[in-house]
């Protein structure tokens, strides 16, 4: 038995790659050829654990490697061959059987006969210390081939000791951690520290964004010292942060078994490596070990005319509220950036009015060299014939998923230049200033660019002589939220007159906590409380709005709380509204509300009595254990009865990361005289007027205005058609996220997330002098499609899943006040309609020369539309609302 054992021992070291006598790394026995196994496979699926759901492929092989030369200054510098012998490649999933796509195939019909011969070709590695110095191959080889030969040999790249280093491998520049134990190695990657160039992008905000996660662990198997086996297994999961069921995962393993060692060719002599190789074979080339890009040939791709023409007929106006619009929309913007300019401004000067808008913001979408030098040849800014279109390029801007300093360098260039449209000017400097945070958000506040924006909208506040330029500067830094530009805002919500103050006020509302400092409150505290000067009730509550949300000390809710009933009437029901509103709700404020309410001084039945109509009211559209959806409504009314200010907003949450989706502000002043009232105290003065302001996805829009001044309202008001008024139409790229991944199996990997929307938001105001009643709208259509697309490609042959969902609603707002008596009759409405949710998944493995297995699957579901509560009071006006009244000559949509 002993001998048994003793012959056993001497069999394993013959063959085995042996590490002892070595601390560095895995050593080569002499004059021995190492016979092993190697394969490769990898899984896609939704990261749900089960494989037999899973497509992918294995690549196998047999591996002969031998040791060629040893340095003779140390045993550790080592040139070794690999060579890879009898190729196949399978499926992954045992149940796919004749559907298999490889059954019947030879692997030089599956590879390519060149390729196959280039995979077989052998590589050398000049391994010092356990690390590969160098890799070398033969020249003008297919990079995806060469690539797989690099995922082979970064196996060979160990060390014995435990600890923390950096190493370059196919992955890129690596930290690595090793853990030595008596019978194993274990080597960590951690993948987000591989640096290697690979193109990619993502969605900045964190709710629209993804969350991703990636693992890569390899075991190196040891047996009396020798090792015998590499096993590594790499997993890169990702997930839509607010809706989880958009996931996929990819799961690559590599194993290098040996089997058996035989004799061996000799070392060969020398001193030098290089040397060595010549002598090998002067044809070899030292390259890169780390990954390089290739792209798979796209055998009958149509050309970009040839897909915009396919498409076009779902980018009709008429189309635009169906699912297949945006679906053709995204897949446009995918094709679009890998065309030149000359081709994409082909297409924007041969299209015609009707679809062109929607062009505008495929190609703006876009978001490469290309696509922005043609959008910019083809728009001119010095005509006012195509509003529309420059209108809609801004927006595509704004909403830009990872815009660069060159865009935001062409929006600054066309602003110092000449435009047929001030609209079109103001529209301009509002987006350089949605651009600035974006940039900013993405660690770029220091590039030029970004720093001339910042000095063109500071400038412009300090410098600016007529009202429309300074509110433009407001709106501009409303978008961007410098920290810098704090303190003119408080200068301007302070001293400026009515709208400036208001807008001012309303801008340092979207600045974050942490720069609503015990300055800011101490004014927005003098303005509430009105110390200095009257101010408008529109700015008092934001001022109010402001202290509330930012955490209150308790002298300034107290302060607050006692104010009540010393208020205008209305003011005093919207404070109140307000204050109920944060302890219904939760709102951070609510426990120092609370505590001062103990106290008798502030908590008594006079000061929360108080009658009137203007309201504030927070609800849940959706909720779930990550993520939710909130809507908030605040109605302010003049003592006469009329719509001071309307203010809708819906916010997503994931976790505690905050998306302002909507906001829509519908403002009115100065109508009191048409029902020979009296203005509240401080607004005895004011123009008539009337307009909407809308933010989108944490972008302010340009406020659209209704009427402003007495002439233009009577002129609106005879004139005046049934059609509410636009605020924003269009197509929008909301969701962008490109990864490019380099497997260490030497695959390639993409994962992809794109989710667009073509959104419809309106709004309107009805006054009828004859049935003293007021109405305002606010419409919002939305047609949504997500999708995630994961493939990996080995250049021959391709596996991928693609997710999506769609979904279809709208949500309309509606408030109706009948001012005839005191209190008003109030009925506010807000409605979802029916929405249908639909559900895809295609998953599918296919060869280069066109042959494929594909696996569909489809589930749709119905959610009922809902009515949301708005702190109605008044029921029996709501039921007046529906009962049909006769047209009135006094009456018109403005």
């Amino acid at each position: 038995m002993i001998l048994l054992a003793v012959f056993f021992l001497c069999f394993i070291s013959s063959y085995s790659a042996s590490v002892k006598g070595h601390t560095t790394g895995l050593s080569l026995n002499n004059d021995r050829l190492y016979k092993l196994t190697y394969s490769t496979e990898v899984f896609l699926d939704r990261g749900k654990g089960n494989l037999q759901d899973s497509v992918g492929y294995r690549i196998s092989s047999n591996v002969d490697v031998v040791l060629l030369w040893r340095s003779p200054d140390g045993d550790d510098d080592q040139l070794v061959q690999v060579m890879v012998k009898d190729v196949k490649v399978e499926n992954v999933n045992e149940q796919r059987g004749e559907k298999g796509i490889f059954k019947g195939k030879k692997p030089s019909q599956i590879i390519r006969k060149e390729n196959l011969e280039a995979l077989q070709r052998p590589v050398l590695l000049h391994l010092v210390h356990g690390k590969v110095k160098e890799f070398y191959s033969y020249q003008n080889e297919p990079v995806a081939i060469e690539n797989l030969k690099r995922g082979l040999a970064s196996l060979f790249q160990m060390q014995l000791s435990s600890g923390t280093t950096s190493e370059v491998d196919i992955s890129g520049d690596c930290k690595v951690t090793y853990q030595a134990h008596q019978d194993k190695v274990i080597k960590i990657k951690a993948l987000d520290s591989c640096k290697a160039e690979r193109s990619g992008f993502t969605t900045l905000n964190p709710v629209l964004g993804v969350t991703s996660k990636a693992t890569s662990v390899t075991t190196y198997k040891i047996e009396d010292s020798f090792v015998v086996a590499v096993l590594a297994e790499e997993i890169h999961a990702l997930r839509l942060n607010f809706l989880q069921t958009i996931a996929g995962k990819i799961l690559s393993k590599q194993k290098l078994e040996l089997k058996t060692t035989e004799a061996g060719p000799r070392l060969l002599p020398g001193k030098q490596v290089a040397a060595i190789i010549k002598a090998i074979d002067s044809k070899y080339t030292a390259i890169p070990i780390v990954g390089q890009v290739f792209e798979s040939e796209c055998k009958g791709c149509p050309s970009l005319s040839e897909h915009w023409q396919s498409i076009r007929k779902h980018l009709q106006p008429d189309n635009l509220s169906k699912a297949e619009a945006v679906r053709s929309f995204l897949t446009f913007i995918k094709r679009l950036r890998t065309a030149k300019k000359e081709e994409i401004l082909q297409i924007l000067k041969a299209e015609n009015k009707e679809v062109l808008p929607q062009l505008v913001d495929a190609v703006t979408s876009a978001q490469t060299p290309d696509s922005l030098d043609a959008i910019l040849d083809f728009l001119d800014f010095k005509s006012d014939s195509s509003i529309i279109l420059q209108e809609r390029f801004l927006y595509a801007c704004g909403f830009a998923s990872h815009p660069d300093e060159e865009l935001l360098r062409a929006l600054i260039s066309k602003f110092k230049g000449s435009f047929g449209s001030s609209d079109i000017r103001e529209s301009v400097m509002i987006i350089i200033g949605a651009l600035v945070r974006k940039l900013c958000q993405n660690e770029g506040c220091k590039l030029k660019g970004v720093v001339e924006a910042k000095k063109l909208i500071l400038g412009g506040l300090e410098k600016a002589e007529k009202k429309e330029d300074l509110m433009m500067y407001l709106l501009a830094l409303k978008n961007a939220r410098l920290p810098e530009g704090i303190p003119l805002l408080l200068k301007y919500a302070e001293t400026g007159e009515g709208s400036v103050s208001h807008l001012a006020t309303t801008t340092l509302q979207r600045y974050d906590a942490p720069f609503i400092t015990d300055e800011v409150k101490k004014t927005m505290n003098r303005i509430y409380h009105q110390n200095r000067k009257v101010h408008e009730k529109t700015v008092r509550t934001t001022a109010a709005a402001i202290i509330l949300n930012n955490n209150p000390s308790y002298m300034e809710v107290k302060n607050i709380l006692l104010s009540i009933g010393e208020l205008p009437k209305e003011m005093n029901k919207y404070m109140l509204s307000i204050v109920q509103d944060i302890l219904r709700f939760e709102i951070p404020a609510s426990k120092m509300v609370r505590r001062v309410l103990k106290e008798m001084f502030a908590h008594n039945y006079d000061r929360f009595s108080k009658s009137g109509s203007s309201s504030a009211y927070t609800g849940y559209i959706e909720r779930s254990p990550h993520s939710a959806s909130t809507y908030s409504l605040d109605i302010l009314y003049s003592g006469s009865g009329i719509l001071r200010r309307s203010n809708l907003n819906i916010f997503q949450y994931v976790r505690k990361n905050p998306l302002h989706s909507i906001q829509v502000v519908i403002e009115a002043q100065g109508l009191e005289t048409l029902i020979a009232a009296t203005p509240d105290e401080g607004e005895e003065n004011l123009d008539s007027y009337a307009g909407l302001s809308a933010l989108l996805f944490d972008v302010q829009l340009r406020p659209v205005t209704f009427f402003n001044g007495y002439t233009d309202l009577m002129s609106k008001m005879l004139s005046a058609s049934s059609d509410p008024m636009s605020v924003v139409k269009g197509l929008i790229l909301l969701i962008d996220h490109s990864q490019e991944l380099q497997l260490q199996s030497g695959l390639k990997a993409n994962m992809d997330v794109q989710g667009g929307l073509a959104i419809d938001i309106s709004g309107s105001m009805e006054f009828s002098l004859w049935y003293r009643e007021s109405k305002t709208r606010v419409k919002n259509r939305v047609t949504v499609v997500i999708t995630g697309d994961i493939t990996v490609d080995s250049s021959f042959v391709k596996a991928g899943l693609e997710i999506g969902v769609e979904t279809e609603g709208g949500l309309e707002f509606i408030s109706t006040v009948q001012f005839s008596q005191y209190p008003f009759l109030v009925c506010l409405q807000m409605d979802r309609d029916g929405v249908p949710y639909r559900q895809f998944e295609t998953k599918y493995e296919r060869l280069s020369t066109g042959r494929g297995y594909v696996s569909r699957k489809r589930k749709e579901s119905l959610v009922a539309g809902s009515e949301f509560p708005l702190h109605q009071e008044n029921s029996e006006m709501c039921k007046m609302v529906f009962s049909p009244q006769p047209e009135s000559s006094s009456s018109g949509w403005f």
